[in-house]
């Protein structure tokens, strides 16, 4: 399959790494600096091109994967899906929800296959989870801690979208897709030791609380005031029949509830940017969904800055009429 980057940065790499590694290459790379994107042409594969369009004509691919990030993209996803590509966009997908409806009308009108990158789905642990008789699951309780100020758009919540958005929002998205869509939100956040740090806007702490009317509940902590250099991801899920205890997306300890039953070990060692990028590549092979559609996407990205909203506003946020 004839694949393009569209966005230089180091998720580029990671995607880049993957198409490699599935035989495929990348055949462009689309950039905004040319000696940059040139540099990364060379060093991950591909035509360097800073024009999108001036890369399709040239190279004609089939998917794009598009690695901006969240407060650079200007319609190029939905230009690309006029073109007729076929598209892997990575979380998240915008900063808006209306910018992100945009483009999940954008995809649908063109018929093309359109996924959104949230790998931690592919995981073997988290896959073991989905295909195992584990009952309804009543409780998640996830983690996210690291102390990183990444680039100079990461830390202005105008660019990034803050912490919850651009980081926790892939354990949000998780809790979706083990629990389903939650009725209510309720968080807190506050920036409590980067305040006199130049440009960092968004909060460096945070807490949310996701509820269903039955009664099952979800609860997310995060920081970015932790130990610097190490990266806190875990979560516990708490169902009828199964209790899971994953210290990341392929590995958990899964155990029956009932007394005195073995529990499993699941020590996965699958690369989930190579599943996620195969899923699509199938998916459009196959002329199906890719696993993680653009529209679910936007619904992650709903609840992420519903999060938000409830925190800046002191209230709990209902999702659902």
């Amino acid at each position: 399959m004839r694949i393009a980057l569209l966005g230089c940065g180091g998720i580029g790499v990671r995607h880049a790494a993957a198409a490699k590694a599935l035989g495929h290459g990348l055949v462009a790379c689309v950039g905004r600096d040319v000696e940059r994107t040139q540099a990364f042409a060379t060093a991950n594969g591909g035509a360097a091109y800073t024009d999108l369009d001036v890369m399709i004509d040239a190279e004609a691919p089939e998917l794009l994967i598009v690695a901006l990030p969240p407060f650079a993209h200007s319609g190029e996803v939905e230009h690309a899906a006029m073109r007729g590509l076929h598209l892997l966009v990575e979380k998240p997908l915008t900063l808006t929800n209306a910018a992100a409806a945009r483009m999940v009308s954008a995809v649908h009108q063109a018929g093309i296959v359109a996924a959104n990158g949230f790998m931690y789905r592919f995981g073997d642990a988290v896959r073991r989870w989905r295909a195992s008789d584990t009952g309804p699951v009543c409780l998640y309780a996830g983690t996210y801690h690291c102390n990183a100020l990444h680039a100079a758009w990461w830390r202005d919540e105008d660019r990034s979208g803050g912490q919850i958005v651009e980081q926790v929002i892939h354990q949000v998205d998780l809790i979706r897709h083990l629990m389903g869509d939650p009725d209510t939100v309720y968080a807190r956040r506050a920036n409590l030791l980067h305040r006199s740090t130049a440009g960092y806007t968004g909060e460096d702490v945070s807490a949310i609380v996701f509820g269903w009317d039955d009664g099952r509940l979800a609860t997310l902590n995060a920081s970015n005031i932790a130990t610097p250099g190490l990266w806190h991801k875990d979560w516990q899920l708490y169902a009828e029949q199964v209790t899971g205890r994953f210290s990341g997306w392929n590995d958990a300890i899964l155990t029956p509830t009932i007394a005195g039953s073995e529990a499993e070990v699941v020590a996965g060692t699958i690369d989930v940017f190579q599943a996620q990028l195969a899923d699509v590549v199938d998916a459009i092979e196959s002329c199906r969904q890719p696993s993680v559609t653009l529209a679910d996407g936007a619904a992650s990205l709903r609840l992420a800055l519903a999060a938000r909203q409830s925190a800046d506003e002191r209230r709990e946020i209902r999702l659902v009429a």
